[in-house]
């Protein structure tokens, strides 16, 4: 059973089908493609009650929930309590994204870099903070916001408007009740998910994430137009430097925290002058990093997840493809703004797409989201890939519908300053 219905889980079912083991998937609620890989059934993923009683109705030997709200409000908890195995975070493990005051409070208590910051639960606090706060600036809503509840703040007045827009307005709801307020970083972005069981961390293949919603990283942010793996920037140095001063501690604080962590942590790193530094944390598969990292996988992804909630990861086969991925979004006009929705798709059925923002309607499938496509292509280096993957993007149909077209360039600039061939 896989909770979530986005791209991220159809990437994530359509890996756990090659597994000798799985031999029927359902998803809850699942969307309108990921029902041509799974039996999707109308619950949705906040509904916590309901998805145990169907595990338990339909003897689920295996559960994988993927979004972050599910994890956050316990979902992990509920089936552990009715024996069903589980691959995610137990709630208050979740909490290292539930809670971005929680997770900069672990940071600093451990010495794990990240940026300076403060947190207010006063509005005029924090207005008066920003009177001579260095600028520019980055303000967080502390609680979850769609992956939305972040604002890079360029002037004091952007700095002052975001506080009050979070925490007057209350434009992220209760998740913007407590702010921080926190120094802005420079330097390349890389994104990089892993399996941790408690006992040991295994970082995936880094990938590069495109927030912005027009090319030349203009626009506004999204939850990201496309990605590409792996990231040119995460060298071999830079990976050990991660492992020892960031991955390895951030496990164990969590368990001197006593919230053992299984499942798979992300970590949102900068590369800045002075090294390494998290700018976040998620307690789950990103969205679309996954759609470009789980088809390098060659292992069982199923064997993983086995291991990793058993606690035996150290006995996992982990291996990926020495080869490069590009993942293209096809969105909606308009998103993440307004955009209208119900125009008929059509692809080819050979291709590596995942599906996020589409239903089933009369045997026809429908754009129904922001993010409605992730096109994916593999190739033996990254230009082959991106161009795999813009060359089947022609080969997609929607009405209204748009994307990026730059998708892998900065990695492929990125590469030839860094001295590799592309």
């Amino acid at each position: 059973m896989v909770v979530g219905g986005g791209g991220r889980e159809h990437a994530i079912i359509k890996k756990l089908k090659e597994s000798k083991n799985v031999t029927e998937i359902f998803a809850l609620p699942g969307n309108g493609g990921i029902a041509n890989d799974a039996k999707c059934i109308d619950i949705g993923a906040k509904e916590i009650d309901k998805i145990r009683d169907f595990a338990v109705a339909e003897k689920i030997d295996f559960a994988v929930v993927a979004p972050d709200d599910p994890l956050v409000l316990g979902a992990v908890d509920a089936l552990n309590e009715v024996n069903i195995p589980c691959f995610g975070p137990t709630a208050n493990a979740a909490i290292i994204e539930g809670s971005k005051v929680f997770s900069k409070n672990l940071m600093k208590k451990y010495n794990i870099p990240t940026a300076e910051y403060e947190v207010f639960d006063n509005c005029d606090e924090a207005l008066k903070y920003l009177e001579n706060a260095p600028i520019p600036t980055v303000i967080k809503a502390d609680g979850l916001a769609l992956g939305k509840g972040v604002i890079i703040a360029k002037t004091r007045e952007e700095a002052m408007d975001a506080v009050k827009s979070m925490m007057e307005d209350k434009i992220f709801g209760d998740s913007g009740n407590n702010i921080v307020v926190e120094e802005f970083l420079t330097g390349p972005e890389v994104s990089v998910l892993s399996f941790t069981d408690g006992n040991v961390v295994i970082p995936m293949v880094s990938s590069m994430d495109h927030k912005r919603a027009k090319d030349n990283d203009e626009g506004l942010n999204t939850g990201g137009m496309g990605t590409i793996a792996p990231n040119p920037y995460y060298t071999e140095e830079v990976a050990k430097e991660c492992m020892e001063k960031i991955f390895i501690p951030t496990m164990e604080a969590m368990n001197k925290e006593g919230r053992c962590f299984k499942g798979c942590l992300y970590f949102g790193l900068m590369l800045t002058p002075n090294g390494p530094k998290v700018i976040e944390y998620n307690c789950r598969f990103g969205d679309p990093e996954t759609q470009v990292v789980l088809p390098l996988l060659e292992s069982d992804l199923f064997e993983i997840m086995q291991h990793t909630a058993e606690g035996t990861l150290k006995d996992a086969e982990v291996k990926f493809a020495d080869k490069s991925a590009c993942c293209v979004v096809m969105a909606s006009e308009g998103y993440p703004q307004k955009y209208d929705s119900g125009f008929e798709i059509t692809m080819p059925e050979d291709k590596n797409i995942y599906v996020a923002g589409a239903k089933l309607s009369d045997g026809k499938l429908l754009t129904a989201g922001g993010r409605v496509l992730g096109v994916t292509e593999i190739g033996d280096d990254l230009k082959t890939a991106i161009d795999a993957a813009y060359e089947t993007v022609k080969t997609v149909k929607f009405d209204n519908a748009y994307f990026r077209h730059d998708i892998g360039q900065k990695a492929l600039a990125a590469k030839k300053c860094i001295g590799k061939d592309s």
